[in-house]
């Protein structure tokens, strides 16, 4: 299922991260940098593998893609909105009101079509942690590589296109603040409690299973 790559665009990129690409399992690629194969030791680069190879199972490169396109077709449609309003035919009490409407159109769709596809990204990148977590059977793993990744963005982001960096594992760019809120990256935090639970799961359930066979 797909291939896997080291390098970005084939030179040294001292920053470490990863991501996936790809329409569907049989045309599709992973690709990681060359920083993470010196940040990461072999059992959480088999977690961020893994991670990526996620996203290539439930095919959410396609999914992001078409949010991506329902998106910009809803700010389209607030732009046509309002040029209908600007040069369409009212009276003079309908007028005040349709340009107050098409004004709330042209800067509510937008927001609302981009807070959508920003929900629909980060909730894809819970599933690819989970999936990812089930894959290589090392939730803590995944956990440990996801810190490491975010800490060594905040010291090295790489540059990139900011319409690329979706793709990634951990987000590139630097930044915080509102920039985080509007991020297609749910916070690494949250990433890690979650890998961490489950993790907790799986422990319990083989103490679980070890106590029933005794």
């Amino acid at each position: 299922m797909g291939r896997t790559w080291a390098g970005a665009g084939g030179s040294a990129e001292p920053a470490g991260n990863a991501f996936a690409t790809g329409r569907n399992p049989r045309h599709a690629a992973v690709a990681v940098t060359t920083g993470i194969l010196q940040l990461l030791g072999p059992r959480e680069l088999r977690g961020v593998l893994a991670h990526e190879f996620a996203h290539i199972k439930n095919r959410d490169i396609l999914l992001t893609t078409v949010a991506a396109t329902i998106a910009g077709a809803i700010s389209a449609m607030a732009n046509l909105f309002q040029l209908a309003t600007l040069f369409g035919q009212h009276d003079e009490d309908e007028e005040g009101g349709s340009m107050l409407g098409g004004l709330a159109m042209l800067i509510l769709a937008p927001i609302a079509a981009t807070l959508i596809q920003l929900a629909i990204s980060r909730a894809r990148e819970y599933a690819a942690d989970a999936t990812g977590a089930r894959l290589c059977d090392e939730p803590r793993a995944l956990a440990s590589a996801l810190g490491k990744l975010e800490r060594g963005t905040w010291l090295r982001p790489m540059q990139v296109n900011p319409a690329a960096a979706p793709l990634f594992i951990v987000h590139p760019l630097a930044g915080g603040g509102l920039l985080r809120l509007f991020s297609t990256h749910p916070p690494i935090a949250e990433r890690i409690a979650r890998l961490e639970a489950m993790a907790g799961q799986s422990a319990s359930q083989v103490r679980g299973r070890a106590d029933a066979s005794v």
